[in-house]
């Protein structure tokens, strides 16, 4: 067969270790060869391919970001999208199979296509950690220790002037990143997008550690919204899927921190450093595992599949499931987080 692979959506770090384990396992023990899809679905589309041998994939499962690049591009769209043109793209490249490594938006895009008749394996790739068919997805980790870091260095500078530090971190929808680095930072409020919260429960928490001679340090998920806001908030337009652009929220909140008790306060948002650099260690072998069973499910002629993580397992999940819902933080979770708040 030859086996073409891509990365679309958001990049996050593990991609590499994913192409990497497909490719060696996928030569070394089926004798396959590998086509490169560049930039996501757009490559597909479009035919944008290179090439995709042991020796471009060597040394890669330490490398940030993907070498195949990604977009947000919907495969449904423009002259050359749908079922009957990207199977024609494919046949005309002499793919027989797709191996798709994206979040929810490819994986959805993966199972219209499969539905159609391609033949398509998918991989979960999200730093949310909120897909829910499978416990961990690469990338997590690895954006949980960018996030814990970040924040054992601004509480330095917060010691050094008692200022209330409120810090951003990514969660368009669930607070999984928010809840482990403030967790593993010892924050003094975490605020996910699961459990709106009052400002007056967030001043409390602020002014009693602020009592004890500690400099407050609040964490904060980009979709976390007050009791007061019906929608997250966004003043950065739309993105390529109609969805606002999330981010700010710890800009909003430190001014007000500041005015109602008098504790200078400063807002720092991480963005787009919690995607960046190289991924940790766990991510490298989570993605290097996903990789492997990905070539494994491709030689069943498993369509229509992702593989996923349970337990310490690598298992098959169908489309239909592995996008059945979010993995949100449960209540018994936060409330196990909650007592170290204050």
């Amino acid at each position: 067969m030859r086996i073409g692979v891509l990365t679309s959506g958001g990049d996050c770090p593990g991609l590499n270790a994913v192409i990497r384990g497909v490719v060696l396992k996928g030569t070394a023990v089926y004798n396959q060869e590998f086509v490169g899809i560049r930039d996501g679905w757009k490559g597909v589309v479009e035919g944008l391919t290179m090439p995709l041998s042991r020796h471009e994939v060597r040394g890669l499962s330490k490398q940030g970001g993907t070498v195949l690049g990604t977009s947000r591009t919907n495969p449904f769209d423009g002259p050359h999208g749908g079922p009957e043109n990207v199977q024609a793209t494919m046949n005309r490249l002499g793919m027989d199979a797709l191996i798709a490594i994206g979040g929810e938006g490819t994986l959805a895009a993966a199972r219209r296509l499969t539905d159609a008749g391609l033949n398509i394996v998918g991989v979960p790739k999200t730093i949310d950690n909120d897909l829910d068919a499978t416990d961990y997805s690469f990338g997590f980790n690895t954006a949980v220790e960018i996030a814990t870091e970040a924040i054992d260095r601004l509480r330095t500078t917060g010691d050094s002037h008692r200022r209330c530090m409120v810090v951003e971190v990514m969660g368009r929808h669930v607070g999984w990143i928010a809840l482990h680095a403030g967790m593993a930072a010892g924050a003094h409020g975490i605020l996910i997008p699961e459990q709106p919260k009052s400002m007056e429960q967030i001043l409390e928490w602020v002014n009693s550690a602020n009592d004890r001679g500690r400099a407050p340090m609040i964490v904060v998920s980009e979709g976390f919204t007050l009791d007061t806001m019906e929608t997250p908030h966004s003043e950065k337009g739309l993105d390529a899927f109609n969805r606002p652009r999330l981010g700010g929220i710890a800009d909003v909140l430190a001014p007000i921190i500041e005015q109602r008790t008098g504790i200078e306060s400063r807002a720092t948002v991480l963005g787009h450093l919690q995607r960046g650099g190289v991924p940790s260690a766990y991510d490298r072998v989570l993605a290097t595992r996903l990789g492997m069973a990905a070539i494994d499910s491709v030689m069943d002629r498993e369509w229509g599949t992702m593989v996923a993580l349970r337990g310490t397992d690598i298992v098959r999940v169908p489309f239909a499931e592995a996008l059945g819902g979010l993995k949100t933080v449960p209540q018994e979770r936060y409330d196990e987080a909650a007592v170290l708040f204050g």
